[in-house]
């Protein structure tokens, strides 16, 4: 299949799963207030100091503890980005108000709230247990992340490490009841399992400093072995989630050591995930393949290919310490690596190795290249997982179990304290004015958005 062959099928695709988000089911996952919510999205996308303002008040909304608080501080942020009384009354206006009151107020507070129990699953897997049940039988299987990073102290690092345990248990037992289902359970590669934990190694040491790699991999070593022995146990799916650049190879040389060691080379299924829009991702790409070649398991690896959530993060470091910035500043150059990337991922999977692609966008054109791709190569359609961010990707997750592809979604479970910084992130990661999802939003054309990067 040529370029201009496959661009027809990429186009066919996208559109394909376009109409499934026109038409999407999602189960009853929809939010009462998802159309609220919209507008606020919208208002958020087009005034940048209503975003900042409104950032800020995600962030406190939890030490918020009556209206009169929720108020001051709402009014208070509103005021320092220069608009006060118009951006007061368009936030109003959004919760169905004429103006910024304590009722509104109030109301923007539950908003808050309401928004950030939208991504985040429950407070534990327990709490969880139903909404994921519910997935599974619309035919979407999940990942758990507990929300929590960056430990300060030993105490707290063990905590993780034993909520970690409490969830592999739990997901384990709660997903032996769930009805079978050989697309979401089994590829070419053989079994998928049912339960499926994301682990942050930064949740599991206070040390985990790039200046000082070797202190970190000794703190996170011995709890980071026992989730691997247990997901052994419980036959389970351990993944590593990245976060900011600094801890990428210390986080990266720890699991990899880890996983080398004889006692794992049948299991359990793991993997690590790679942050698409940093500039030496590929490289990246090229040692964990070359890992995987020299270190054969009889348990496929997984490479979860996503585009970050940290650039903001990476920017202003970058620029304050007079770097260069270590992540594409361009969209289209970080959509033209994406999907370069994604190629590599599944060629290396056509090429007969033990390695399960998942890409996780919301991007549609991201998505439709992937299936033309693989489609292309010949290779089955459970070779190939999808997967997206519960709330924000709920339509998306819905038009793809349509169209017949394995989805997964990341399902973050915690409190709403330590869900606030994730919920920062993911709004500032899907209102900046060049994400897809913004695009979305505003009615772009579909054709704009399956447009070549």
């Amino acid at each position: 299949m040529d370029d201009a062959q496959l661009e027809e099928r990429v186009h066919e695709c996208g559109q394909r799963l376009a109409a499934g988000l026109a038409g999407a089911d999602t189960g009853g996952l929809r939010h009462p207030l998802a159309a609220g919510e919209r507008r606020m999205m919208r208002s958020l996308i087009g005034d940048p100091r209503l975003r900042a303002a409104l950032f800020r008040f995600v962030d406190v909304r939890p030490a918020c503890h009556s209206r009169t608080e929720l108020v001051r501080h709402l009014s208070e942020f509103l005021e320092e980005a220069g608009a006060g009384s118009g951006n007061a009354r368009r936030l109003a206006r959004l919760t169905g108000r004429r103006e910024l009151t304590l009722p509104t107020a109030g109301a923007a507070g539950l908003g808050v709230a309401s928004m950030a129990h939208r991504f985040i699953a429950g407070e534990d897997a327990q709490a969880a247990a139903p909404e994921l049940s519910s997935l599974w039988e619309q035919g979407r299987c999940v990942t758990l992340d507990l929300l929590g990073e960056a430990t300060l102290t030993e105490s707290e690092g063990e905590r993780y490490a034993q909520r970690c345990t409490q969830t592999l248990r739990a997901l384990a037992q709660m997903s032996a009841g769930w009805a079978p289902n050989q697309l979401l359970e089994h590829d070419g590669l053989g079994p998928l399992p049912r339960a499926n934990l994301s682990v942050k190694v930064s949740a599991l040491t206070p040390h985990l400093r790039a200046n000082a790699p070797e202190r970190a991999l000794s703190a996170a070593r011995d709890r980071l072995l026992e989730l691997l022995r247990l997901a052994r146990e419980l036959d389970a799916h351990l993944h590593v989630d990245m976060e900011s650049l600094d801890t990428r190879e210390s986080i990266t040389e720890l699991f990899l050591e880890l996983l080398a060691l004889d006692e794992f080379a049948d299991g359990p299924p793991a993997g690590i995930v790679l942050q698409g829009y940093l500039t030496d991702s590929e490289e990246q790409l090229e040692r964990l393949l070359g890992w995987l070649e020299q270190h054969p398991r009889g348990a496929p690896f997984t490479i979860r290919l996503v585009k970050g959530a940290y650039w903001d993060h990476e920017v202003v470091l970058a620029a304050q310490h007079g770097w260069r910035a270590p992540v594409f500043t361009d969209r289209r150059s970080c959509d033209r690596h994406y999907e370069h990337l994604t190629r590599r991922l599944l060629d290396a999977r056509a090429g007969g190795m033990a390695l399960r692609p998942a890409i996780a966008s919301h991007n549609l054109r991201s998505l439709a290249h992937a299936i033309a791709y693989s489609d292309a190569l010949g290779l089955a359609p459970d070779a190939l997982e999808l997967q997206v961010l519960r709330g924000l990707g709920d339509d998306t997750a819905a038009a793809i179990a349509t169209y017949g592809r394995r989805v997964r979604v990341y399902c973050p479970v915690g409190d709403l304290v330590a869900g606030m910084a994730y919920l920062v992130r993911r709004l500032l990661e899907n209102t900046s004015n060049d994400s897809f999802l913004a695009a979305q939003t505003t009615g772009a054309d579909i054709n704009l958005l399956l447009e070549r990067p």
